[in-house]
């Protein structure tokens, strides 16, 4: 029987994404594990894996499609011994393929998507599919999930009467006359969220305030619309406070380049080189475990307390910013940190990192430091409640014990979330960052 093959949802909160390249054609034959296609996120290119045996009939959303829902029809594949040109028409004329594939991302540990009717247009597909308790997907007609949402039923807790147990509209009916439960009103509301938040000006606002042909529009991207929405979620609902203290530099610089000059050969070159920035996640990872009331997210019921330190770095690529995470940063070594960064930091700019490797995360590190900025304050990137931002490291003349002396020394800024973390503990936490950065031995034991 044909096999549906559907745009897999590559992170939890994935509602679309671009189908940049076929890596088969129709008529060759695929097995479970091939590649056969890479779908761009807002900011990553992800391979995905064929999970069924079979030959591709059908590619149904050509390569380069941008905006392709998840869940929707983007191939069929007609099954081991069956009529390759017959599972072709039958989607081509809307006729519905019994059995669904689901595609799954290359480097993940298991499959993602859900299947969608071969009848079914792209843009009619559903944003995502329902899951029981246990992650299996509930299977169900789209008039029984309008109905389950209308009168507030959880959909994954009624037992469906259709076909491979499918819960269509009466059994939702039945639901709602015997009082099942209803679905958790939390999610709706944080999903009606983004919503609320202000919208910027219109087109014609805003050009009509220039003169016509001396501009050219740049559409904005996935990424841009992302970050953009993003940003402005974060400034109208977290209450930004900002903590600043200066640090002097001279015994980390030294003993960075005592670390460096010891680093063994690997490969005819050095096997790590750390920078200034392994050494600052590095403190900042420390001072939170050594503040561990900072090391929080904030949620309405409570708050999430880390056991680790998941230190995000910002890390600019072309068109935007994306923040790879060095996990459990304050049990690893500096070396350690080093190359895992500059792993990170190289597949970012190509656009290659899995969405684990840059989702969560528990504070963030922006360096702009390298650029010259002297001091600067970062917009906190939900849910952490932290995030540092370091300036460049100067000369600086400072009094010490009455005598003027020149010092290297930075200005760094603590943007902290003041529903969670005040001022004091802010502070608290600032200081402890602080005095690795000063006494940079202490990274080391």
């Amino acid at each position: 029987m044909p096999i549906n093959i559907t745009m897999p949802a590559l992170s939890p909160t994935m509602e679309e994404g671009n189908l940049s390249k076929w890596l088969v054609k129709e008529g060759d034959k695929i097995k479970s594990g091939d590649v056969i296609a890479e779908i761009e996120t807002d900011k990553a290119t992800m391979e995905v894996e064929a999970v069924d045996e079979g030959t591709i009939a059908k590619i149904v959303v050509p390569a380069g499609t941008e905006g392709v829902k998840v869940n929707s029809l983007i191939a069929v594949l007609a099954a081991d011994g069956e009529d390759v040109k017959a599972a072709a028409s039958a989607a081509a004329g809307g006729a519905p393929a019994p059995k669904a594939e689901a595609v799954a991302p290359a480097a993940a540990p298991a499959p993602v998507a859900t299947s969608a009717p071969a009848a079914a247009p792209a843009s009619a597909a559903p944003a995502a599919a329902p899951t029981k308790a246990d992650g299996s997907r509930t299977f169900s007609s789209p008039l029984a999930r309008r109905l389950a949402k209308e009168t507030g039923i959880d959909i994954s807790a009624v037992a469906g009467s259709g076909p491979r147990g499918r819960v269509v509209k009466a059994d939702v009916e039945a639901a709602v006359s015997g009082g099942a439960k209803k679905a958790a009103a939390a999610p709706a509301a944080a999903a009606a969220a983004p919503a609320a938040l202000a919208k910027g000006p219109s087109d014609e606002a805003v050009l009509k305030l220039f003169e016509e042909g001396s501009y050219e529009l740049v559409p904005h991207d996935g990424m841009r619309k992302t970050i953009a929405r993003r940003l402005v979620e974060s400034k109208q609902t977290v209450p930004h406070f900002y903590v600043s203290v200066d640090c002097e530099l001279d015994a980390l610089m030294a003993l960075r380049a005592q670390i460096n000059a010891a680093a063994p050969e690997k490969d005819d070159k050095p096997a790590y080189k750390l920078s200034v920035n392994d050494m600052v996640i590095k403190a900042m990872a420390l001072a939170l475990r050594d503040v561990p009331d900072a090391n929080v997210s904030w949620t309405d019921s409570a708050m999430v307390k880390h056991k680790h330190s998941d230190v995000g770095v910002a890390v600019s690529i072309p068109g935007g910013l994306i923040t790879p995470i060095i996990r459990h940063a304050e049990t690893k070594s500096l070396s350690a940190i080093s190359n895992e960064m500059k792993d990170l930091g190289k597949r970012a700019k190509e656009r290659k990192l899995k969405p684990e490797e840059y989702q969560g995360g528990t504070t963030s590190v922006s360096n702009m430091g390298m650029m010259g900025v002297k001091n600067f304050a970062a917009v906190i990137n939900p849910p952490h409640a932290t995030i540092l931002a370091v300036g460049a490291g100067e000369e600086r003349v400072v009094v010490k014990k009455g005598q003027m002396v020149i010092v290297q020394a930075m200005t760094v800024t603590l943007s902290t979330d003041h529903r969670c973390v005040d001022g004091a503990l802010g502070a608290e936490l600032l200081q402890a960052f602080k005095r690795y950065i000063e006494n940079p031995m202490g990274m080391l034991v």
